[in-house]
C-alpha cells in the first residue's frame, strides 16, 4: 500500500471528518518548521507528510481511492473512485492526483504561517505559562562550574491527543561566576496546556551559605579574627580557596579596627569576563583583651607612647 496516511495522523480507518481535523492541529503545530529551528529538516518532512495524509483522508474522492487501491494507485491516476462517473478500469479516464501546498492546508486551520493565529483562537504561538523550580548552588559549584543532570516529569500529548506524564533527564552546565536569581531555560520543556504549545521550563539559581566566605557580586569576603598582638605586630595568615588553592597571606602593616585588606583577582569569576575575577576582601575583626594588670598597661604605655598620635 505504500505510505499509510492514517499511521502518520494517528487516527483510525474509520476516523470521522472531525477526528482527521483534531489530529491534524495537533501534529501540524508540533512538526511545523517553525517551530523546530534544532532538528528543521527532519520537522520540514514530517509537515509535509502529515498535510498530505490530512489532504488524501479529507477528500472523500482521494480517500475512496487510497482504501480500495493503495498510495501507488492513487498518484498514478489509473483509478477513478467508486462514487465518481467513468469505469475506473484503468483506461486512462481515471482520477488526476494533485497534492495540495503543506502551507496552504495550515494556513486554513491557522491563518497563515504568519503568527500562527486563527479567528478561533486555536494558535501555534500560544505558548503555557512557564515551570520555575530553584536550583540551590554551593560557592564552590558557582565559582568552578559544574554539570547536574535532572530527572523531571511533565505533562504532553500522547499519539491519541490524551495527557500523559513522561519522564526525562536534562543536563544543566553551570557556568563559572554564575549569580543568584540567574536563569536557565529549557524551551518547551514545561507543561502541555489545551490549544497552546508546552510551556518552557526554568531553573533558578539559589545561592547555598558558606561557612567561610561570603559573596558580593563579584567579590568574595571573609571575616578574619585577629588579636591585638597580631594587629600591633604582624601575622602570616592561610587561606583555602573555593578552588582548593593554598593562599600565604603576610599582615606587615599595623592593622586598624574595621580595616579591609583586599587580594585584587582572587574573588569569584566574572561570567561575562572570561579570565577575570572579582577581589578577596579580607575584614579584620580584632579581638581585645578583657583585661590587664597594672603592670601590663604601664608597659604599654611605655611602648605606646611615642607612636600614638
Amino acid at each position: 500500500m505504500g505510505i499509510d496516511y492514517y499511521n502518520i495522523l494517528k487516527v483510525s480507518r474509520n476516523a470521522s471528518e472531525e477526528d482527521l481535523k483534531r489530529s491534524y492541529k495537533r501534529l501540524a503545530m508540533k512538526w511545523h518548521p517553525d517551530k523546530n529551528n534544532q532538528n528543521k529538516k527532519e520537522a520540514e518532512a514530517k509537515f509535509k507528510q502529515i498535510s498530505e495524509a490530512y489532504d488524501v483522508l479529507s477528500d472523500v474522492q482521494k480517500r475512496q481511492i487510497y482504501d480500495l487501491y493503495g498510495e501507488d494507485a492513487l498518484k498514478s491516476g489509473q483509478f477513478a473512485s467508486p462514487t465518481s462517473t467513468g469505469s475506473g478500469s484503468g483506461n486512462g479516464r481515471g482520477f488526476r492526483f494533485d497534492t495540495r501546498d503543506a502551507e496552504d492546508i495550515f494556513a486554513e486551520f491557522f491563518g497563515g504561517s504568519d503568527g500562527y493565529s486563527s479567528s478561533s483562537g486555536v494558535g501555534i504561538d500560544k505558548k503555557a505559562a512557564p515551570v520555575e523550580n530553584k536550583l540551590p548552588c554551593s560557592l564552590e559549584e558557582l565559582y568552578k562550574g559544574s554539570k547536574r543532570k535532572m530527572k523531571i516529569s511533565r505533562i504532553l500529548l500522547d499519539d491519541s491527543g490524551k495527557p500523559t506524564t513522561v519522564e526525562e533527564v536534562l543536563a544543566i552546565h553551570i557556568k563559572p561566576g554564575w549569580k543568584k536569581g540567574t536563569k536557565i531555560t529549557f524551551p518547551e520543556k514545561g507543561n502541555y496546556e489545551h490549544g497552546a504549545a508546552p510551556g518552557d521550563l526554568v531553573f533558578v539559581i539559589e545561592e547555598k551559605p558558606h561557612a567561610v566566605f561570603k559573596r558580593d557580586g563579584n567579590d568574595l569576603v571573609i571575616n578574619q579574627k585577629i588579636s591585638l598582638l597580631d594587629a600591633l605586630t604582624g601575622k602570616t595568615i592561610g587561606l583555602t580557596t573555593l578552588d582548593e588553592r593554598k593562599l600565604t597571606i603576610p599582615i606587615t602593616e599595623v592593622v586598624k579596627p574595621g580595616q579591609e585588606l583586599i587580594i585584587p583577582n582572587e574573588g569569584m569569576p566574572i561570567s561575562k569576563e572570561r579570565g577575570n575575577k572579582g577581589n578577596l576582601k579580607i575584614k579584620f575583626d580584632i579581638r581585645f583583651p578583657s583585661r590587664l594588670s597594672a603592670d601590663q598597661k604601664s608597659d604599654l604605655r611605655r611602648v605606646l607612647c611615642r607612636s600614638i598620635d
